[in-house]
């Protein structure tokens, strides 16, 4: 990864399926942790954990203690895989 590339501000693709956030698991997740740390974060500000179904509880739990757990969700891969434009699509210059 180029450090200059990164600066362009333009989003990154996924490498490859969305894994669990909790230390050296490599399982696929299934569920979105939301959350902030309201001391440096603003109010609307949500950062995101993913968890398989095995260490959502204990990620949402490690959250919630901290104060800084928001709200859980499924994991929903379409919105996180960008997709390609269809092959007809034209782009209109004038």
């Amino acid at each position: 990864m180029n450090l200059l590339d990164s600066l362009s501000g333009s989003a990154q693709e996924p490498v490859g399926p969305a894994k669990c956030s909790r230390k050296g698991c490599r399982s696929a997740a299934t569920t979105q942790l939301l959350w902030n740390n309201p001391k440096i974060h603003t109010p609307e500000r949500r950062k995101i954990w993913l968890a398989c179904n095995e260490h959502a509880s204990w990620l949402e739990n490690y959250l919630s203690e901290r104060l800084l757990f928001k709200e859980r969700a499924p994991l929903d891969t379409e919105a996180i895989i960008p997709k390609a434009p269809p092959a007809d699509a034209t782009s209109e210059e004038n």
